[in-house]
């Protein structure tokens, strides 16, 4: 009987080191990217449009208003939310294109990271990113 549960101790501790917790930020704390393309169009207001990561936090701009919010990282999925925008208007194409981003940070997209570039996709949508150096 004790070497029973002296094994069922020893087998629920190694169990529980096996057990993976949520990988955090993944290493996108600190980062700043800047968005290339939303849904495969160059962002209208280019020189505002970034996502930027905290350690756990983000916000993004695709050149009216902002959005931001927590996040972690789970495997390759980003989960964000709740997420909060500003509600300005903003006429035309800039508009939709900040719909479709809080679309997919909301959507928990798959992260692929390679380098320098970043693409998240999700719920129909995808950004493509580029580290930025400043």
């Amino acid at each position: 009987m004790r070497a029973t549960l002296a094994m069922l101790a020893v087998s629920a501790s190694l169990l529980g080191a096996c057990a993976t917790a949520p990988s955090g930020s993944a290493g996108l704390a600190g980062t700043r990217w800047t968005i290339l393309r939303v849904d495969g169009a160059a962002p209208v207001v280019p020189e505002k449009a970034s996502l930027r990561f905290e350690d756990d936090r983000l916000s993004a701009n695709v050149g009216c208003n902002g959005i931001g919010g927590g996040y972690r990282v789970d495997g390759v999925r980003l989960i964000a939310g709740p997420l909060m925008a500003t509600r300005m208007y903003c006429d035309g194409p800039v508009w939709q294109q900040e719909e479709a981003v809080n679309a997919l940070l909301s959507a928990a997209p798959e992260i692929d990271r390679r380098g320098r570039t970043m693409r998240l996709v999700s719920g129909g949508h995808a950004l493509d990113l580029e580290l930025a150096t400043s």
